[in-house]
C-alpha cells in the first residue's frame, strides 16, 4: 500500500494499477481511505503540484472502490477530470480482476452521469465488453458517442463520410434510435439545408435505414411525434429532414392527418411549410374533410408568414373551384385573412369571397362575412360596400385617444445604508456580481438605472460608516469579500483604466483602499492619468470622471474629513436638487470640511438647473454660505449653461442621388452625420484635470472605440443628468456605427437620456434617429423605448425626428426596413399620431427617388395603419404619395401607398 502511496504523490500513473491488483480488498479499503485524505490535501496545491498527481490519484482510487456506485462517482469527480490524455485505458487495466457483472453495473451507472465525452464512451465500451452486456443507452452517453463521430470525421486531413463512420460502429443503431427519444439533440448532431447533401446527419441516419439496422416507419412515427412537440430549431428541422428523406406513404399522411393541422397551425415556418404541402397532397386525394380543411384554414390564415397564408389561399381557391358548394363553411374561413397585415393578403381573400358569395345558401354566411370584412380600411371599402350593402355598418366617428405611456416621474434615491451589516451586503452583492468579468465585462452584465443609484448609495454609505465604525466595516468587508481576485491579489490594471470602466469597479477601488490593499504605486498611477485625461473619446472621459471621484472618496475615508458626499443625487436620474446641495454645503461650512474637488464638480453637473426665480433664490442662499463652494455654485446656477454647447450639423436636406454623386452616398467621410460642441471655458478653468475633456470644444469624427463594454455604463446619464444634448451629440458615433456597422449595444444609455431632466433638442432626435435604425432588434426596442418617454413628456418633435430619418436615409447610414420595423413596434403600442407625424416628415424625401428604397412599402404600411386609426387631420398632404400611388404594377410600395392615400378625408385622389 505504501508503494502505492508513493507512487501516486510522486505522479507515477503507469506504475499504478498493476500495484493496485497486487491488493487484497483489505489492503484497497486501507490505501482508499488514505487516497481521499490526499484527494483533500490536494484540493489547496499549486496547480502545477495538483495537476502532477491528478492521474495517478484518479486510477488508483477508481481501482481501490469497492462498489460499483462509488467507483462510478470517484471517476467522473470534477476535480480530476483535468487531463490531457485520457486515463481510462489505465483505469481499465487497474479494474481486470473485477467480476463482469459488476463492470457492467460500472458501465450503467457511468452512462448515466453528465458531461460524458468522447473519451467516456470508449470507456463505457470497453466495460461493456469486457463483462458480455449490452451497452447503456443512455442521453449522455449518445453525446459522447456524437462527439466521438465528429472527432472520426476529420482525421489528419482525411475527411471520412459520416455515414460510413456510423456504420463502423456496432453501437450506432441503438444510439442514433435514441436521438429521436432526447429532450434536445446533441450541439455535434449539426447538418446544412444542403437537401442533396448525403454527408450530414439525417442523411446518415436514413443510410441505417437503407441498412436495415433502424425501423423506418419507427423514425416516421418518432419525427412526427418530435415536430408535433416542438422545441428548439435546430432540432426540428433535423426531425423534418429526416422525414422528408424517408418520405411518408400515403397511408402514414392520411393516419397522420390531425398531426399535419396542429402543423400547419402552431408550427416553425419550415415545418408548417410541409405540413401544408401533405395538406394539399391529401386535398388532391380527396382525404382531407371540407370541415378540416376550413377548420385549419382558420388557424393558418392567422398567422404572419406571407407564404404560408397565399399558399392557404391557393388551396382553398382550388378546394372551392372543385366543389363550390363548400362555400358556405370554407368562405368563413377565407375571411380570417381580412385580419391579415398584408394588403395583397386581403385582396387575395376579398377576390375569392367575391367570387363565390353567390355560391353561399345560408343567410348567415353572409352575415358573419360582412362582419368579418368591417375593419378593413378605406382602400377597400368601396369593394366591400359593393359585396355586402345594408350588412355592412358604416364605422362610428370615435375621436381618436392617442395612447402613450404616462411620463417617468423622478424616483427618490433611498438613503444609504444606516447600519454596517446592511452596506457590507450590498457592497459585497454588487462587487460579487462584477467579480466574474475578470477582462472583459460580460454582456449579461448591464448597468441599469438600479446600477448608478445602487453605487451611490454604497459609495455614500462607505464614507459615512467608514468614518464612525471604520474597524467594525473593514472587518465585515474582509470576510464578506474572502475569495473575490482583487482582494487576493490587490488591484488589476484593467480595474484603474478609463477606457472600460463600471460602476462596480469604481466601487472595488474604494474598497481595496479601505482595506488597505492600494498600493503607493496604484495612487501614483491613477493620479498621473487623471492629471492627462484621455481625448480619444467621450467613454473615456465619463469614465475618468467615475474614477476620479472614486479615488478622492477613497483618501477622504482615510483622512475621516469628509461626512458624507456632496454629489450624491437625489433621483434615479442623477439629478440633484439644488436646496439639498446648498443644505449639504452648509453642514460641511459647520463642520470644517473641506469638500472633494471631484465630488463638488461633479454636484455641479448634476445639480438641478431651474432658471427664472426658483434658480435666483436658490443662487442667493448658495451664496449667502460665504463660501468659495457656495459662490461658485451661485454663478453655476445663474448662468444656466449646457455643460458644452451643441453645434448643428450642416446636413439640412435630401438630395437627389444621382450616378455623378454616388460616392458622396458611399464615402464613409462624406456621408457622415454628427455634431460638434463649444468650449466651455469654466470646466478647463476651474473643474479638476480629469474634467477638462468635458470642457473641451470637440470637432464631429466617427471614430471606433475599442473600450470594454462601453454601452454598460450607466454613470454617462447620470453624470450629465441635466445636459441631454451635450452628451447626445458626444455618444453620436456609437449611434452611427449601431446603425452603419452593426455595433451591438450601444443604444442602451438612450432611454435613460429621454428621462433626463435637462432640455432636449437636435441632437437627442439625431441620436434617436440613428437608434431607430440600428441593426439589432434589442437596440432598437431601446430606441423605441426612448421615443414614447419623449413623447410621453411631450419633449418628441415628430417632424424634427423625421427630416433627420430621411437625411440619414439618403446618406445610407440608416436602412429603411429597419426604421419600419422600428416605428411599427411604437405604433403597436398605441403611439399612432405620434408615428404618423414622424413618417409624413419623413416619407417626402424617399417618395422623390427615381429607384424605390428598400423597405419603403413597409414604411408606407405603418404609415397607412396608423392613419386609419387616428386619421389625418392636421398631417396635410404628403408630397410624392399621390404619383406613387399612381404608378403601374402592384408591388408592395403602389398598394400601401394607394391605402395611405385613401385614408385622407378626401380619398384617393
Amino acid at each position: 500500500m505504501n508503494e502505492l502511496l508513493t507512487a501516486v504523490r510522486d505522479g507515477r500513473h503507469h506504475e499504478v494499477p498493476p500495484l493496485v491488483l497486487a491488493l487484497d480488498r483489505p489492503g484497497r479499503r486501507a490505501a482508499l481511505a488514505e487516497l481521499k485524505e490526499l484527494r483533500k490535501e490536494a484540493r489547496g496545491w499549486d496547480w502545477r503540484r495538483r495537476d502532477r498527481v491528478r492521474k495517478a490519484l484518479l486510477v488508483a482510487g477508481a481501482g481501490c472502490q469497492t462498489g460499483a456506485a462509488a467507483c462510478a462517482a470517484w471517476i467522473g469527480g470534477r476535480d480530476l477530470r483535468d487531463w490531457t490524455r485520457s486515463p481510462y485505458p489505465l483505469i481499465l487495466a487497474a479494474l481486470k480482476d473485477r467480476d463482469p457483472a459488476w463492470l457492467g453495473d460500472l458501465a450503467r451507472r457511468f452512462a448515466d452521469r453528465a458531461a460524458l465525452s468522447d473519451a467516456e464512451y470508449v470507456f463505457v465500451g470497453e466495460l461493456t465488453r469486457t463483462a458480455g452486456v449490452p451497452l447503456p443507452v443512455t442521453d449522455h452517453l449518445v453525446v459522447g458517442w456524437t462527439e466521438l463521430v465528429s472527432a472520426a470525421r476529420w482525421r489528419g486531413r482525411t475527411h471520412r463520410p459520416l455515414a460510413e463512420i456510423l456504420r463502423a460502429d456496432p453501437h450506432s443503431a441503438a444510439l442514433a434510435a435514441r436521438l429521436f427519444e432526447m429532450p434536445e439533440l446533441p450541439p455535434q448532431v449539426d447538418f446544412s439545408d444542403v437537401p442533396d447533401s448525403r454527408d450530414h446527419w439525417p442523411a446518415a441516419v436514413c443510410a441505417l435505414v437503407d441498412d436495415g439496422a433502424l425501423d423506418r416507419a419507427r423514425l416516421v412515427e418518432r419525427c412526427v411525434t418530435r415536430l408535433l412537440r416542438g422545441g428548439r430549431s435546430v432540432d426540428l428541422r433535423f426531425f423534418l429532414a429526416v422525414l422528408v428523406r424517408l418520405g411518408a406513404t400515403d397511408e402514414e399522411e392520411e393516419r397522420h392527418l390531425r398531426d399535419w393541422t396542429a402543423m400547419a397551425a402552431d408550427g416553425i415556418a419550415p415545418v408548417a411549410s410541409h405540413a401544408q404541402q401533405v395538406l394539399v397532397r391529401l386535398d388532391e386525394r380527396g382525404a382531407l374533410p371540407t370541415g378540416v380543411l376550413a377548420e385549419v384554414s382558420g388557424a393558418v390564415l392567422f398567422r404572419q408568414e406571407k407564404k404560408l397564408v397565399r399558399a392557404q389561399l391557393t388551396l382553398l381557391g382550388k378546394a372551392l373551384r372543385r366543389d363550390p358548394a363548400t362555400a358556405d363553411e370554407l368562405l368563413v374561413a377565407v375571411a380570417e385573412a381580412f385580419g391579415h397585415e398584408a394588403v395583397d393578403v386581403q385582396e387575395r381573400a376579398l377576390k375569392l369571397v367575391a367570387r363565390y358569395l353567390p355560391r353561399t345558401t345560408v343567410p348567415e354566411t353572409r352575415e358573419r362575412l360582412a362582419s368579418a370584412a368591417e375593419p378593413l380600411g378605406p382602400l377597400h371599402r368601396e369593394t366591400v360596400t359593393a359585396l355586402f350593402g345594408d350588412l355592412v355598418e358604416p364605422e362610428p366617428a370615435e375621436a381618436y385617444e392617442e395612447f402613450l405611456p404616462p411620463a417617468p416621474e423622478p424616483r427618490p434615491l433611498e438613503p444609504a445604508p444606516g447600519t454596517v451589516a446592511e452596506l457590507v451586503e450590498e457592497v459585497a452583492a454588487r462587487v460579487k456580481a462584477h467579480a466574474s468579468e475578470r477582462w472583459i465585462p460580460s454582456s449579461a452584465v448591464l448597468d441599469t438605472a438600479a446600477g448608478i443609484t445602487g453605487f451611490e448609495r454604497s459609495l455614500d454609505g462607505l464614507v459615512r460608516l467608514a468614518r464612525t465604525d471604520r474597524e467594525e466595516l473593514t472587518g465585515a468587508l474582509r470576510e464578506a469579500l474572502a475569495g473575490v481576485h482583487f482582494v487576493e491579489h490587490g488591484l488589476s490594471p484593467y480595474m484603474v483604466d478609463p477606457r472600460g470602466v463600471s460602476t462596480s469597479h469604481g466601487l472595488s477601488v474604494v474598497v481595496a483602499s479601505l482595506l488597505g490593499l492600494v498600493s503607493e504605486r496604484d495612487r501614483s498611477a491613477w493620479w498621473a492619468m487623471a492629471a492627462v485625461p484621455g481625448g480619444a473619446c467621450a467613454h473615456s472621459a465619463l469614465n475618468g470622471v467615475l474614477l476620479d471621484r472614486a479615488w478622492e472618496a477613497a483618501e477622504a475615508m482615510e483622512s475621516g474629513r469628509v461626512p458624507f458626499l456632496l454629489a450624491t443625487p437625489t433621483w434615479h436620474t442623477g439629478a440633484l436638487d439644488a436646496a439639498e446641495l446648498v443644505e449639504r454645503l452648509r453642514v460641511y461650512r459647520e463642520s470644517g470640511a473641506v469638500p472633494g474637488p471631484a465630488d463638488f464638480a461633479q454636484a455641479l453637473l448634476r445639480v438641478r438647473r431651474c432658471g427664472g426665480p426658483e434658480g435666483d433664490g436658490y443662487a442667493a442662499a448658495a451664496e449667502a454660505l460665504g463660501t468659495a463652494e457656495g459662490d461658485r455654485l451661485a454663478a453655476w446656477l445663474r448662468a444656466d449653461e449646457p455643460v458644452a454647447p451643441v453645434l448643428r450639423h450642416p446636413a439640412t436636406g435630401v438630395s437627389r442621388p444621382s450616378a455623378a454623386n454616388w460616392w458622396q452616398r458611399s464615402a464613409t467621410g462624406a456621408r457622415q452625420v454628427l455634431l460638434a460642441t463649444r468650449e466651455r471655458a469654466v470646466i478647463r478653468r476651474d473643474f479638476p484635470p480629469a474634467f477638462h475633456w468635458l470642457g473641451r470644444a470637440q470637432l464631429p469624427q466617427a471614430r471606433q472605440c475599442y473600450h470594454w463594454g462601453p454601452e454598460r455604463s450607466s454613470h454617462w446619464t447620470a453624470t450629465l443628468p441635466e445636459d441631454p444634448e451635450t452628451l447626445a451629440a458626444w455618444l453620436l458615433p456609437d449611434l452611427l456605427f449601431a446603425a452603419d456597422e452593426g455595433q451591438r449595444g450601444a443604444v442602451g444609455f438612450l432611454p435613460a437620456l429621454a428621462e433626463s431632466t435637462g432640455v432636449t433638442g437636435g441632437a437627442t432626435h439625431l441620436a434617436l434617429a440613428y437608434a431607430l435604425g440600428a441593426r439589432h432588434q434589442e437596440d432598437r426596442t431601446a430606441a423605441v423605448d426612448a421615443l414614447l418617454v419623449l413623447a410621453g413628456r411631450d419633449r418628441l418633435d415628430g417632424a424634427l425626428l423625421g427630416r433627420e430619418l430621411a437625411i440619414l436615409v439618403d446618406r445610407d447610414l440608416v436602412k429603411v426596413n429597419r426604421t419600419a420595423d422600428a416605428l411599427g413596434t411604437a405604433a403597436d403600442t398605441g403611439a399612432h399620431r405620434t408615428v404618423l407625424a414622424v413618417l409624413a416628415a419623413m416619407l417626402p424625401g424617399l417618395l422623390a427617388y427615381e429607384k424605390t428604397p428598400r423597405g419603403l412599402g413597409d414604411l408606407l404600411s405603418v404609415a397607412a395603419g396608423c392613419a386609419e386609426r387616428c386619421g389625418t387631420g392636421g398631417i396635410g398632404s404628403i408630397a410624392g404619395l399621390a404619383e406613387t400611388a399612381g404608378r403601374k404594377g402592384s408591388s408592395q410600395t403602389v398598394r400601401q401607398a394607394a391605402r395611405l392615400l385613401a385614408a385622407f378625408p378626401d380619398g384617393p385622389a
